[in-house]
């Protein structure tokens, strides 16, 4: 079976890096891709997310399911975006150009069209950083790099056992699918879009009681192992940081700061090509 979303050894220098060096990296690009609606900004972002997803070296098997379930709720999104705020890029940018009529009081609008693009193109600024940083980086490694700078090892592990256990879920969930498509519940491309949807959603409540299990399992077992006894603990695995390190925190600090100056520099964080 196919896994997603779990970390692979390559000999990248995105591999190489400290966990916590990409850590630092994917916050400030969220930062950075968050609070900025500037077009030019986002699509240099975009760029440089696909260049570093290039240089990662992920394979598209690691990713092709969820990339389509990430493109259809992107879709479902910006069309609920348009039916409860068709003028808010009207509001935004002051102005309203009409495309085409479509029914009552709904016009398709250039504003509308262009704040609508600028929010697509966000997500699609932070996708590839979040594949990248989920399937570049080793769970222990990273726990380890979280305790060296001063996190607890409690929260380090934490999110390390969050980390390893994501293809695990995704076993359950094509576990739980291929239980139900037995049943003769259909969730093929066969089956309406509609169909497909609600058969899906059926599959959310048998993976949470699962998740749950594993839960208390992994959690009996760290118990009984005396784990959070001790102040300290020593790791099998941790990077100190290295040269490459350093330049990348400085560079991802210099990118964050000028895109929020050029964002900013007006007072508003909107890029308006209609003024």
């Amino acid at each position: 079976m196919a896994r997603i979303l779990t970390y692979e050894e390559r000999d990248t220098w995105i591999h190489r890096l400290s966990g916590v060096t990409k850590l630092i990296f994917f916050l400030l690009w969220m930062l950075a891709s968050m609070l900025s609606y500037d077009t030019r900004v986002l699509l240099t972002m975009v760029l440089g997310s696909l260049v570093i997803y290039k240089m990662s070296k992920i394979e598209w098997r690691q990713i092709g399911t969820v990339l389509k379930f990430i493109l259809f709720f992107l879709v479902i999104n910006l069309l609920a975006i348009f039916a409860f705020s068709p003028y808010e890029g009207v509001n935004i940018y002051g102005s309203r150009t009409d495309i085409v009529h479509l029914f009552g009081n709904y016009w398709l609008t250039k504003e509308q069209l262009f704040y609508e693009f600028n929010v697509l193109i966000k997500y699609v600024t932070i996708v590839p950083a979040v594949f990248t940083f989920i399937i570049t980086t080793n769970p222990s490694e990273f726990a380890a790099s979280l305790n060296r700078i001063g996190i607890s090892y409690n929260v380090g592990y934490s999110v390390a056992i969050a980390l390893r256990y994501i293809p695990d879920v995704q076993d359950d969930f094509l576990k739980i699918k291929h239980a139900q498509e037995a049943r003769g519940i259909e969730m093929s491309g066969k089956a309406s879009l509609l169909s497909r949807i609600k058969n899906t959603a059926s599959i959310i409540f048998p993976l949470i009681f699962t998740s749950m299990d594993r839960i208390d399992v992994v959690g009996n077992a760290m118990e009984l192992r005396g784990f959070g006894k001790h102040k300290k603990r020593t790791w099998y695995a941790g990077k100190t940081l290295k040269k490459a390190d350093y330049i990348v925190i400085t560079v991802s600090v210099i990118i964050t700061v000028a895109a929020l100056i050029i964002t900013f520099h007006d007072g508003n964080r909107f890029y308006n090509p209609f003024a």
